[in-house]
């Protein structure tokens, strides 16, 4: 199972209130999107995780990555801009997935009203229509729905790093300018330590009695302990959960 594709579970099973202004909301933070295209000649993608739908607006960046976009503004059925993602180098791509996924976790921990006043900031690699890698910087919001529960929006903003970051992947806090590198403050962080212990005993092959038996805990508590990791990876098995693991590197 890819990041993406947790992602993608991760947002589909969030519990959306249905008597909400989501239209009116919306057109709201439309237009911020697309002032963001026109003022940061940034290019700005508004993503409904209601509706997994996306509006993209290609401000003077576009232009300077030779897609002939700049200026307009495109509808897709989905929240991964993918027009975008084939401009963006591969190593990049598949970090860039995996750091929104610990945002998403990181931002899920934090109290409803507190949820705005993070962003995630990173730094990429986008190729131009001469196949030049041009230094990007990639900043993501969350929005919330109306209650504060889902995170409903996503704003992801494509731009030219004018100013180097000092790591790949950076969750800044808008109000104070507090910085925490995402890989040290939130990659381990899917799982507890202790999760992550029994989930590398199940790798090796080891059962539920032994595993307890390792780690003096009981088979009550290991089995909590593979439901919770099934939960929080959200797959169907161990095999699976260790892959998974192995992929975001918990393992």
């Amino acid at each position: 199972m890819s990041t993406i594709d947790l992602l993608n579970k991760e947002f589909s099973t969030q519990d959306f209130a249905e008597e909400q202004p989501y239209t009116e909301l919306l057109n709201s933070y439309k237009a911020i999107a697309c002032n963001y295209a026109r003022m940061e000649n940034a290019i700005a993608v508004l993503s409904d995780l209601r509706t997994h739908t996306s509006h993209i607006y290609y401000g003077g960046f576009a232009q300077m990555l030779g897609t002939g976009l700049c200026g307009k503004e495109s509808r897709v059925d989905s929240v991964w801009e993918e027009e975008i993602f084939r401009l963006i180098h591969p190593d990049d791509l598949a970090r860039k997935h995996l750091q929104e996924l610990c945002f998403f976790h990181f931002i899920k921990r934090q109290p409803p009203r507190k949820r705005a006043e993070y962003y995630l900031m990173s730094k990429l690699r986008m190729s131009n229509d001469t196949n030049n890698h041009l230094p990007a910087l990639h900043r993501m919001f969350y929005i919330s729905t109306p209650p504060g529960n889902a995170l409903w929006l996503a704003l992801c903003l494509y731009s030219p790093l004018l100013l180097d970051i000092p790591a790949q992947g950076l969750i800044v806090h808008a109000t104070d300018g507090q910085l925490m590198e995402l890989d040290k403050e939130n990659n381990t962080k899917i799982l507890s330590a202790r999760e992550k212990q029994v989930l590398s005993l199940i790798d090796k092959g080891l059962t539920s009695k032994d595993i307890a038996e390792t780690l003096s805990i009981s088979r009550n508590t290991v089995s909590r302990h593979r439901q919770e990791i099934l939960g929080k990876l959200q797959v169907r098995n161990s095999i699976e959960a260790c892959r998974v693991a192995k992929d975001l590197k918990l393992i």
